[in-house]
């Protein structure tokens, strides 16, 4: 697949962005489709379309810039009570864009953002399977290294 995104053209200084952070690794920009006032975008400079593909320190330099970012919205004039973080990975899970972004988006009471799901109450047996699954798979993980 082409891995060409308007990000890498934002990275590139190509592209418009209304920057808020950036340093050798991360760039943070102003959504330009918010969901509400002050929604950041946080990306790494170096493109990967998927969470498997990116670096895991780099993952956590996103959280650690999105943490950062939380902080400044709070005491910035966005005055936000609360802050998401939302990272959509593949097609399934509403990723748009294939270059992996971090959402940070400020809240406030009644702003009209959030999850819509039906949690589900699946018995003990069947959530011990499943972690035993993936329990699994770490292992040949730890194996395989």
């Amino acid at each position: 697949m082409n891995p060409y995104t308007i990000f890498s053209e934002i990275i590139a200084g190509q592209a418009e962005a209304s920057k808020v952070y950036e340093d050798e690794d991360v760039l943070a920009f102003m959504d330009i489709r918010p969901v509400t006032p002050g929604h950041l975008l946080v990306i790494p400079k170096v493109p990967a379309r998927s969470l498997a593909e990116l670096d895991p320190a780099l993952g956590g330099k996103l959280f650690q810039v999105g943490q950062r970012l939380a902080a400044a919205l709070r005491e910035s004039e966005v005055n936000c009570d609360g802050v998401n973080f939302f990272l959509a990975d593949g097609v399934t899970a509403g990723q748009e864009v294939f270059h992996v972004h971090l959402h940070v988006i400020p809240r406030t009471p009644g702003d009209g953002f959030g999850l819509r799901a039906r949690p589900t109450s699946p018995r003990r047996a069947d959530l011990d399977y499943l972690a035993g699954s993936i329990r699994g798979v770490l292992r040949q993980e730890t194996d395989n290294s």
